[in-house]
């Protein structure tokens, strides 16, 4: 079943950070990467509310179990499974790519418990920072590049994003809005549906019986076109699942993986 984070765990993708340091990585330079090998074994994304719209289009939407459920974009139905990219981490079709993706291998972090301020870091293990001959260089007189600028700039808009996203889910747990999640898909040939559970999603009986006020709540602040998006969505399950059978890698019921 899947869970949020415990803070102590490093994110999902990182396997180390470090602060970026004019001093010890002033030589480092960042390169662009044609493929994502961290992707292939990753079949649940975490999603903000932001890019509901744009993600809808190709991914189902759901929400993780537990107390503390957040938004997840589905790769695959199965644990080690991604139908978006090959063996290799290249994507197999133009698709929109989550901002949780597009930021790794950087990261806002808290270098000290109970300090609110935030550092720029990043996971010294990916192969798209170091001391290369090529690629552009973090650092220009010391101080931090402009693309170094602009990875702080989309640091910062994700984490506003995550605030967002938290209220999203407040809303969503006040209104009572959130069920366990189950979808049955029919193959053709087969007696038994496949049944995919542990997530969580939005019900629609309750949503269809809110309160006018509520509603009206929901809609001003734009979350009811969020909720549309998520419940849209859930239809793309049927097409992961045919990607699945097609790859030769047929679903099996499985939780999702802690995030």
């Amino acid at each position: 079943m899947a869970t949020a984070p415990a803070p102590a765990n490093l994110p999902l993708f990182y396997k180390d950070l470090v602060p970026l340091s004019s001093v010890e990585h002033a030589d480092y330079r960042a390169r662009p990467l044609d493929k994502a090998d961290f992707l292939v074994s990753q079949h649940a994304i975490p999603l903000t509310s932001d890019e509901f719209v744009s993600a809808c289009r190709y991914y189902p939407i759901v929400f993780s179990a537990g107390e503390n459920p957040v938004p997840l974009a589905l790769m695959g139905l199965n644990e080690g499974v991604n139908t978006f990219v090959d063996d290799d981490g290249k994507l197999l079709n133009p698709v929109y790519v989550p901002a949780y993706v597009r930021r790794y291998p950087f990261l806002l972090a808290r270098l000290q418990e109970g300090s609110e301020e935030l550092s720029l870091c990043f996971d010294p293990t990916s192969e798209a920072l170091g001391k290369f001959d090529e690629g552009d260089p973090l650092f220009e007189n010391g101080q931090p590049a402009a693309s170094v600028q602009a990875v702080l700039e989309f640091c910062k808009n994700f984490e506003e994003a995550g605030q967002r996203t938290g209220f999203f889910m407040e809303e969503l747990k006040k209104a009572d809005l959130l069920m366990d999640g189950e979808v049955a898909i029919q193959q053709e040939g087969n007696d038994k549906p496949f049944v995919y559970r542990g997530f969580q999603m939005v019900d629609e009986n309750k949503l269809r019986e809110l309160r006018g006020d509520v509603l009206r709540k929901l809609t001003q602040n734009g979350i009811l076109a969020l909720i549309f998006a998520h419940l849209f969505s859930l239809q793309l399950m049927r097409e992961i699942f045919a990607e699945q059978v097609k790859a030769g890698k047929m679903p099996a019921l499985v939780e999702l993986p802690t995030v």
